[in-house]
């Protein structure tokens, strides 16, 4: 993508036919996103740069390479509007591995994952590997680290100060995921993150769940472009209304498209040009059978939008909302090359696809072989916190025999925690767990060396009947979360993830029912995309044999230091009530008998 001056003039000489293009595309049928219109259309492709549209007879040259579309429509790649990659599990390789062949080419993100795990350092050589990638990564840099209120701990604070710096990097695109609570505290980093993108002409990214009326109003006054999250169509309405540019998130955990899509088919079809999609967090499984964003223009297809709207929002709409409509997001000269050979609209199953003027997948897979770099000592999934002991998770209060009434954190969803009162047994002075009312202890462990906190609290939903999880992935800060019924098993099950140097465990009696590994970072794995996904099934099938049935409840409790989602959370700080921006004690009353 970089453009100096002597290859500026090779792509203007290229783009006026004088000198040869390198490839051209014969025999397709052009979607063209711009002007929503479908006809008969080559393509010439100059390097990784498209040069011509339409007639390109004039483009070859005697070593121009063309390719036979074979009548297929010819599509603009796919940009995923906001994703945490990491918690795919996937490193960026492995990702790009999965979704490019199934036609996602370009991704906005903040790689906060591996920023809250590594710092800088980690980020610089994580952009390194995004280039030897067929994958386009535009990245935003996180309005702050911890995204905490109250702070939790990571390895790297992103502040302010840090903002003057790295906007200025060639790979910023804009300040990625502004959390409506900071801009409504008036914190100082993040208000120093906008102003600092106001100097430099960057947009902002927001996150705004159930954002309305005057809480609405001073959010976009602190300069937030786009959103990324609505719970319902009222609240996508008001937001375009307010003149917001709105994602629509489908992931494997949420699904929000359906709801959400009624603004554009029930409410004002004009919406539709500033829609478009994102899949925040997915699975390995979920992308390989289901075909991540080719699903989701499927989806609005059949929520009865037509097809070159729904693959507007797939491209062009989502370019625009990142101000990178003149390098990605639809076939025009000037853009990036990243095209997708798909045989039927109302199908959309993409065949093959070319990213950056490279023919690099056909059916669902890459046809090159693609490695993960050389992992330095920076990205080593070293976890800095030392060995439990089944103490560690006993909740203690001051009376030795009785009952104490807890606050337990009930799961009612992925991004919904509720209040649920509930009096348990204590004994020898330690409050107990207790699987028949659904009732389960939580703790998360600070995992880099810097303070050694500990928290713990009550939570239900989840149904353990007994046993223990952990994960050493738990955005945002990816802290070591450890959830169970037994506080010997969740010592098992934190220790084995310390040893390991991270990853995702099941524990029964004292036994380890199934492990995934993740040494990069302790948060993600060069595996293949297939390797991950069965990996994935046995976690889920293990975590089930313990009595839960979410439908992903190593991802639901992996999701509990999210201190953003309504009402509840736990970090390594606290359980934390979101409501009132505050930690706190989660034992209410002891009665002593």
């Amino acid at each position: 993508m970089e453009r100096t001056v002597e290859n500026l003039k090779e792509m203007i000489r290229a783009g006026r036919g004088k000198i040869p293009a390198h490839k051209v595309i014969r025999g397709g049928t052009l979607v063209n996103v711009m002007s929503s219109e479908i006809y008969p259309a080559d393509i010439a492709v100059y390097e990784d740069m498209i040069v011509a549209v339409g007639d390109v007879e004039e483009y070859i040259g005697p070593d121009t390479e063309i390719i036979d579309a074979k009548g297929r429509y010819l599509v603009p790649g796919m940009i995923d509007g906001h994703i945490h990659s990491e918690c795919s599990k996937l490193s960026i390789t492995s990702y790009a591995k999965a979704v490019v062949p199934r036609g996602t080419t370009s991704m906005i993100s903040g790689l906060d994952e591996y920023i809250s795990v590594s710092g800088l350092e980690g980020l610089k050589e994580i952009l390194a590997e995004v280039k030897q990638s067929p994958l386009k990564v535009f990245w935003g840099a996180p309005y702050k680290t911890p995204y905490t209120i109250p702070e939790s701990t990571v390895a790297f604070n992103f502040t302010k100060e840090v903002h003057q710096e790295v906007q200025k990097w060639p790979e910023c695109f804009g300040v990625w995921e502004t959390v409506r609570e900071f801009l409504q505290e008036e914190d100082e980093n993040t208000l120093g993150a906008i102003a600092e993108a106001f100097k430099n002409r960057l947009p902002v990214f927001g996150c705004a769940p159930m954002a309305r009326g005057n809480d609405l109003n001073g959010y976009l006054c602190g300069g937030v472009r786009l959103d990324h999250e609505s719970y319902t169509h009222e609240e996508v309405v008001e937001k375009m209304r307010k003149g917001m540019h709105m994602l629509i998130r489908e992931s494997s955990v949420t699904h929000f498209l359906e709801e959400n899509m009624k603004a554009v088919t029930e409410v004002n079809p004009a919406f539709a040009r500033r829609v478009s999609f994102c899949t925040d967090d997915v699975t390995a499984s979920d992308v390989l059978e289901k075909g991540h964003l080719g699903n989701v223009v499927r989806l609005a297809m059949k929520a009865g939008v037509e097809p070159m709207t729904a693959i507007q929002m797939a491209t062009i709409n989502s370019a625009e909302a990142y101000r990178i409509d003149h390098l990605v997001g639809s076939i025009c000269p000037g853009r990036i090359a990243d095209i997708l050979f798909v045989n039927d609209l109302h199908e959309f199953q993409v065949e093959e696809v070319m990213t950056n003027g490279n023919m690099v997948a056909k059916d669902h897979k890459l046809t090159y072989q693609l490695d993960a770099p050389e992992r330095s000592s920076i990205l080593k999934g070293e976890l800095k916190c030392k060995k439990t002991i089944p103490a560690d998770f006993e909740y203690k209060v001051e009376i030795g025999h009785g009952e104490a009434k807890v606050l337990a954190m009930d799961v009612k969803g992925p991004f919904v925690r509720k209040r649920r009162d509930v009096v348990l047994k204590v004994e020898d002075g330690i409050v107990l767990p207790d699987p028949e009312q659904d009732v389960a202890m939580v703790s998360v462990l600070e995992r880099f060396g810097r303070n050694g906190n500990k928290s713990l609290a009550f939570c239900s939903g989840w149904k353990l009947k007994k046993g223990a999880m952990a994960s050493s992935a738990a955005p945002d800060d990816n802290n070591l979360v450890v959830m169970g019924v037994s506080a010997e098993d969740m010592s098992v099950a934190a220790n084995y993830v310390i040893e390991q140097g991270g990853g995702q465990v099941v524990v029964a009696d004292g036994k380890i029912l199934e492990f995934l590994p993740l040494p990069v970072g302790g948060i993600v794995s060069d595996l293949e995309p297939e390797e991950i996904a069965a990996w994935e099934k046995k976690i889920d099938q293990a975590a089930r044999s313990l009595g839960s049935d979410l439908p992903d409840p190593m991802m639901y409790m992996f999701f509990l230091p999210i201190t953003a989602i309504p009402d509840y959370a736990i970090t390594d700080a606290g359980p934390v009530d979101y409501t009132a921006l505050t930690t706190f004690e989660p034992v209410l009353e002891v009665m002593e008998k």
